[in-house]
């Protein structure tokens, strides 16, 4: 006879009810700074601790990995008067995570509580501040290529680089009206050029942080009005950054209806080692 606990009756009926789908319902997406001489020990709590107990451990949350800016990448940013991001430059690390469809208030109201409960634990490193963190809705993804790896598997597949675009509505203009244009001006453009490294791009609409957020993550003002878009590429983005990317500010521009918050290339972290760390400033 097993002389276990009794496992909490929720672990056995929540699973029966609510959507289980194998889709994208929405993210989390945290561009983060780590303190100038605390760059090491923040790497190591992410990837020891807080990646899996502060995300992954999450119920709903499926897929999620971490991306670096070293700090040549970290030049290539634009606009310099981002909205997002001042310096431009701050927000070396980037952490995706995807949460399923129909359960995002369920993983928020679950990492909520847990992040209150790790912050009492002392397991919350705060030698850190927090560029652009917000659960996202997800929008939806387009693709170069026919076959290949879809947005579900966008955070396993090997991609060697990501660019996050930031596009906030100009003047009295709707979000839909430049989710519109995006799709149909601006993400072809990128992904139909010759030798496109731009595989796939995924679109996100970020919401309000909830009421009990911790108290070292804020919203930037705008969000009703901004598109956070994410490119993944097949090489690494500095090698067609000036004809790719370079020109992302004067092309939003030239739409007449939004401009560019931010435009920021990362490569993925080698997970389990401090690799690249030394290449943050």
């Amino acid at each position: 006879m097993s002389n276990a606990d009794p496992v909490d009756p929720a672990y056995t009926d929540l699973p029966k009810v609510g959507p289980y789908d194998v889709a994208i319902g929405g993210a989390l997406i945290s561009m983060v700074e780590p303190h100038v001489g605390h760059e090491v020990a923040y790497n190591r709590w992410y990837e020891d601790d807080h990646y899996y107990s502060g995300a992954l451990a999450m119920p709903w949350m499926f897929a999620g990995r971490r991306f670096v800016a070293t700090r040549d990448l970290q030049l290539l940013r634009q606009p310099e008067s981002s909205p997002v991001a001042q310096p431009v430059t701050a927000g070396a690390y980037l952490h995706l995570y995807w949460i399923s469809r129909g359960r995002m208030d369920d993983h928020i109201r679950w990492t909520s509580s847990t992040n209150h409960r790790l912050r009492a634990d002392g397991r919350i490193h705060l030698e850190r501040t927090h560029v652009y963190t917000s659960f996202q809705d997800y929008i939806g993804a387009r693709y170069r290529d026919v076959e290949g790896a879809r947005d579900i598997h966008s955070l396993d597949h090997p991609y060697l680089g990501v660019v996050m675009e930031i596009v906030d509505v100009d003047g009295g203009r709707s979000r839909e009206e430049l989710t519109a244009w995006l799709e149909a001006e601006h993400l072809p453009a990128l992904q139909g050029a010759a030798h496109s490294p731009v595989a796939q791009t995924l679109l996100f609409a970020p919401r309000p942080l909830p009421e009990d957020k911790q108290p070292d993550v804020a919203d930037i003002p705008g969000l009703d009005r901004r598109v956070t878009v994410l490119h993944f590429l097949d090489e690494d983005p500095r090698l067609q950054w000036t004809t790719r990317f370079g020109e992302s500010e004067a092309a939003i521009a030239r739409s007449g209806l939004a401009k560019l918050a931010l435009v920021a290339p990362f490569i993925p972290v080698l997970h389990g080692t401090n690799t690249y760390v030394d290449q943050l400033r």
